[in-house]
């Protein structure tokens, strides 16, 4: 079993109902920011539960609302089948610890093209290969998902310890590669973890610190080939204290394979 695979290991709790199961697992520390698990990781633990709920195989599209971040350790999962089609399923998964809701996700779940698609209108844009990027590096925070995550950051794209950080004509986009420390390769599961691998796009604008995301959906298109997955993250508007941050994942045939938009705060400058 893969490292990712055991983190997200869910168990369904004997005599749970059909249409209302309730799945328990232990959140793994390991794969936090500053200590709490990371958004991408948490939508990956929910989506288990949920495609197993439905029983189906691929997440087509996965849309979570950070209530509160949960803590690595013991939680579970209450799913509630809210449809069940021949062509897609549908089921909303809410996490619960220590008597509280911290996340509340709703999977739409089907089967993933195999097939060349007929139209795909964003390329994967010209990058240097994973060994002439940059290794992502702790910052302020602590960043214990590195521990099971290779990042790699093309080197122009990079916001950390930059003067020009503070200017605002800076574009807000960072580029890289990922793939596990452990060798497996990504399955389109994990896709919902790499499009929330990199650092906040928003530290291009002198927006550094912690950026806590609100809501994130993510759309699968296709399972990815083996090797590593490109990706690409770029904010829109910074107003409010708010930011959005759109990112794209390709993979090593530069196939795209998930897309996603989130909503989150930012630190005051």
């Amino acid at each position: 079993m893969s490292s990712f695979d055991a983190a997200t290991a869910v168990s369904r709790r004997a005599g749970s109902a059909a249409d209302t199961p309730v799945y328990d697992v232990d959140l793994d520390a390991g794969w936090s920011i500053g200590g709490k698990p990371n958004g991408g990781y948490l939508l990956a633990v929910l989506g288990r539960a949920a495609l197993d709920a439905v029983g189906r195989s691929h997440a087509l599209a996965t849309s979570g609302h950070f209530l509160r971040p949960p803590s690595g350790g013991p939680a579970e999962i209450r799913v509630e089948v809210m449809k069940t089609g021949r062509t897609v399923s549908t089921a909303r998964a809410v996490l619960w610890q220590n008597d509280k809701a911290c996340l509340d996700v709703l999977v739409t779940a089907g089967e993933l093209p195999t097939d060349a698609p007929e139209h795909a209108g964003y390329p994967q844009p010209a990058m240097p290969p994973p060994e002439q990027c940059q290794a992502r590096q702790q910052d302020d925070i602590p960043v214990e998902l590195l521990d099971h995550v290779d990042v790699r950051l093309v080197p122009e794209t990079v916001p950390f310890h930059r003067a020009e950080a503070e200017r605002r004509d800076v574009e807000p986009v960072i580029r890289g590669w990922m793939r596990f420390h452990d060798g497996a390769d990504a399955d389109a599961l994990a896709l919902l973890l790499a499009v929330d691998v990199c650092p906040p796009t928003v530290f291009h604008l002198g927006r550094m610190g912690w950026a806590p995301t609100v809501e994130l959906t993510c759309l699968l298109r296709r399972e990815p080939a083996p090797g590593w997955l490109a990706f690409e993250a770029k904010a829109t508007v910074l107003a409010g204290g708010w930011f959005d941050e759109e990112a794209t994942v390709w993979d090593s045939t530069g196939a795209l394979v998930a897309q996603s938009r989130q909503l989150a705060l930012v630190n005051s400058r």
